[in-house]
């Protein structure tokens, strides 16, 4: 992997579009050199980081006048020898410029590669390089504020004391299987172990918990609007995006497709999908966008069933409750301002004169977010919460061994591979020689 990243890679670091300045990127062995061909000062032989300003040329033709910083490995973002370049922001100029990079044997990076090989070496762990990504792609402060802590390395520590938990169990474990001729080792006894697990799995829950509302934090939720045919669905969504983006009229089946747009709910990020309404006989045409419905109801987080307040619920309303099972469901009656009497325990609005606080609180209260999911760092993606349920599932597994009185090895086995899958988070060698855990804690053999 080593020799394949000596290669010097270079990239358009700001977006392909004409604006005032445009950044290039270039990283690698021999990058500082290949500069000297271009540039009209010399770069390679500096041992701290500068600013240059000078000229790029090509075979004798200027291209621009530029900036030019240049970062000395291993001190940079990716550990290797670093350049960036600022031009003018014509795609023209950023263009020749990078093309003098590729005529001297430098390629385009790929999407990410940057990032990669600030992991590979040594930069960042796996946590840090995918906040990379989550920063870039942030859409409310709270997001950004979450992406910022994991690029910190804050998140990463969450791992830290759980690894060492599982190592220090582990090491017990093992030294009990491979020294047991010892007397000054402490004994790795099965109700010790089975407690052990108890504590660290409490541990894992409350990660999971915090990543699976940090999660929504940084990711948003999905909100489909459905009901039947002329309930209001449209006019909801037009007041929650406070913008006419659906097409509202009388006539049932208007919404054909599912109309997107997106809210911000005090730090959530709300993907608004405004279906066609459901219900039986109806022509062909709708009968797709029916389907469509059906389909986004599927994918939702959130479901908010729009009834008709005049009419109440009905059998396509329960069939649509049934199709929204295991999704957070809001039932909430429209055009209230229609109705004289209000029954008590039903969430009533008037989309079409905007007056739809009520849902908005309730959206947020059935989210049942803390405090502690904007402020504090959590392991929230579905790579790092997916290996945290494997760890619960591993230590359950050994816990289960403990008590029904398997062989100490077999217990061994679902540790190790517990602690495999916290060492896989941060991007670390799932291979482990046990014998420096061991000796790091035990006096074996005075």
């Amino acid at each position: 992997i080593m020799n394949l990243m000596s290669n010097v890679i270079v990239a358009l670091a700001t977006a392909p579009l004409k604006s005032a300045l445009a950044l290039i990127r270039c990283s690698g062995d021999g990058v500082f050199e290949m500069t000297d061909e271009i540039f009209s000062k010399k770069v390679s032989g500096i041992k701290e980081r500068q600013m240059f300003l000078g000229n790029i040329s090509d075979n004798g033709e200027k291209i621009d006048l530029v900036e030019v910083l240049a970062y000395p490995g291993p001190k940079t973002m990716t550990g290797e020898d670093v350049i960036e370049i600022s031009c003018h922001g014509s795609l023209l100029i950023a263009n020749e410029i990078i093309s003098c990079y590729l005529k001297r044997g430098a390629t385009y990076a790929t999407r990410g590669e940057f990032s990669s090989r600030a992991f590979f070496n040594g930069k960042m762990d796996l946590v840090e390089a995918e906040a990379v990504n989550d920063l870039i792609n942030a859409t409310t402060k709270e997001a950004k504020n979450l992406s910022l802590l994991s690029l910190e390395g804050t998140t990463s520590k969450l791992v830290a004391p759980l690894k060492k938990e599982i190592a220090d169990l582990l090491a017990l474990v093992e030294v009990n299987i491979d020294y047991p001729e010892y007397t000054d080792i402490e004994e790795a006894n099965e109700e010790k172990i089975a407690s052990s697990i108890e504590g660290i799995r409490k541990e894992v829950a409350s990660l999971i918990q915090g990543g699976e509302e940090g999660k929504i934090v940084k990711e948003g939720l999905k909100v489909a609007i459905v009901g039947e045919p002329n309930v209001g669905k449209s006019s909801l969504l037009n007041a929650m995006l406070n913008e006419e983006k659906a097409i509202v009229s009388d006539i049932p089946g208007t919404t054909r497709d599912v109309v997107e747009g997106e809210i911000n709910l005090k730090g959530i990020a709300l993907h608004l999908l405004d279906t066609a309404g459901i219900r039986e006989n109806a022509g062909s045409l709708e009968e797709m966008g029916i389907q469509r419905s059906e389909k986004t109801i599927q994918d939702a987080d959130v479901v908010i069933l729009v009834v008709d307040a005049q009419k109440g619920l009905s059998d396509e309303d329960h069939r649509i409750q049934n199709l929204a099972h295991g999704k957070i469901l809001i039932t909430v009656y429209n055009k209230e301002d229609l109705i004289k009497t209000k029954e008590s325990g039903k969430l009533y609005i008037s989309a079409l004169k905007k007056d739809i606080q009520p849902l908005m609180d309730s959206i947020y209260s059935e989210l049942g977010l803390s405090d502690d999911a904007f402020k504090n760092p959590s392991l929230n993606n579905a790579r790092q919460l997916g290996l945290l349920r494997k760890i619960d599932s591993c230590l359950a597994d050994a816990q289960k061994d403990c008590r029904v009185h398997q062989p100490i090895d077999l217990v061994s086995v679902n540790l190790m591979a517990a602690y495999n899958a916290a060492r896989e988070m941060l991007g670390e060698d799932a291979t482990l020689d046990l014998t420096d855990e061991i000796f790091s804690r035990f006096c074996v053999g005075k």
